[in-house]
């Protein structure tokens, strides 16, 4: 008798103790999908955080006209998206890390603050000598009245800014020379392609060496080329050019004048010409070669 009740006392105490394990085990694995919840809730405000920091970036690159701020806002820029990519494959359960890239952020939002700082005062700097400008000044000497016509100042000129580095070509004339320099349209006549054109004023724009392409398309599009190692790019890819000039742009109206040898065979029908400088298309023209 006696062995028996011990038996159950027994038996009563495992089962207790098992109880007791089961509860822990199932309390530990709520505070761990508990956790896990959390950690999801913290990525995913972090991300938006990321993106927002990563967008600020975007928005200042095309407000500042100083091309070495906005390299540094640029190098700044790809860190966030490498974060907010590793951010994006980072377990929930890594805890360590995603502290890690929270205190990374907060480090990258004291970064932005020093740069804002830098646009503001490059900002009133531009103010101060756009105003002791002669022609700006005569242009906008109403602006100064109201707060309201300041305004508009100020967004006339970010668009001004954003433009300011893009030069544009006109009166583009492309014509046939025969051996005796003068112009012809027949293929057969013809030693060169002449391609004239003017590179239009723009007192916004940097000045100094500029390096001109041309490409001539044939009736079939192929590009006529001397070597296919003659590329340049565009629009981030390697493209192919006739012939490329290199000049001095000094802000005014610049006449340019290119060559091209004929070398091969030209098909009669419509070509067209496209110029490049500074990794922008400045103009287009199309013409006609006969028989």
């Amino acid at each position: 008798m006696k062995n028996k009740v011990l038996w159950i006392f027994l038996g009563l105490v495992l089962l207790t103790v098992i109880g007791v394990g089961i509860y822990y085990i199932l309390h530990q694995q709520r505070q761990l999908n508990d956790m896990a919840i959390q950690m999801d809730v913290q990525k995913e405000e972090l991300a938006d955080e990321y993106n927002e920091l990563s967008l600020q970036y975007e928005g200042y690159k095309f407000s500042v006209s100083n091309d070495s701020l906005v390299a540094k806002l640029e190098r700044e820029q790809i860190k966030v998206q490498r974060l907010m990519e590793e951010l994006r494959t980072v377990k929930s359960t890594n805890a360590r890390r995603i502290g890690e890239l929270k205190r990374e952020l907060e480090t990258l939002k004291t970064i932005m603050r020093g740069y804002v700082q830098q646009i503001d005062s490059l900002n009133r700097i531009n103010q101060k000598l756009t105003i002791e400008n002669k022609e700006v000044t005569q242009k906008y000497e109403q602006a100064t009245a109201t707060v309201s016509q300041l305004t508009q100042e100020k967004e006339h000129l970010t668009e001004r800014v954003s433009l300011a580095s893009k030069l544009d070509a006109s009166g583009i004339y492309v014509t046939g020379i025969d051996k005796k320099n003068k112009s012809t349209d027949k293929i057969n006549k013809m030693e060169q392609i002449a391609i004239s054109f003017k590179i239009n004023k723009n007192i916004t724009a940097p000045t100094g060496e500029k390096v001109i392409y041309v490409r001539i398309q044939k009736p079939d599009d192929d590009v006529l080329i001397k070597s296919r190692d003659n590329v340049f790019l565009f629009e981030g890819k390697e493209i192919n050019y006739s012939v490329k000039r290199i000049i001095e742009y000094d802000g005014e109206e610049t006449s340019v004048s290119i060559y091209w040898k004929i070398e091969e065979f030209l098909s009669p029908g419509t070509y067209r010409v496209d110029i490049f400088a500074d990794g922008n298309r400045i103009g287009s023209q199309s013409f006609k070669l006969g028989k």
